[in-house]
């Protein structure tokens, strides 16, 4: 066998393992991204269901419960079909200073 042919095999192989692995990061890039969904979908179902609000919480609160950056939970929530954002006006100057989380059914 001779030293370009083995370069060759590797080569095949090399790529044939970089697709594999690609592949892999990608599946689990997806599955941070649901299970972060899930997790903050769950977390917003429960508060709404304990009934002593309209179970609407503010991205500050929402990271220091599920460890998440702002970052993520405003990905997850764009991400949800159950989640809708609400503003929250300051009662003074009537301008927006916080958005609020709402788990919703459809």
């Amino acid at each position: 066998m001779s030293y370009t042919h083995v370069l060759e095999i590797t080569s095949h192989w090399a790529g044939i393992l970089t697709a594999l692995v690609a592949a892999g990061a990608y599946v689990v890039y997806r599955w941070d991204i649901h299970s972060k969904r899930s997790q903050l979908e769950n977390y917003l179902k429960a508060e709404k269901a304990a009934a002593r609000d309209k179970g609407q919480r503010t991205i500050l609160h929402l990271m220091a419960r599920l460890g998440l950056t702002e970052a993520e939970v405003l990905q997850a929530s764009f991400g949800s079909k159950h989640i809708e954002r609400r503003i929250a006006a300051d009662p003074t100057t009537h301008l927006a200073d916080a958005i609020l989380l709402e788990y919703v059914t459809r």
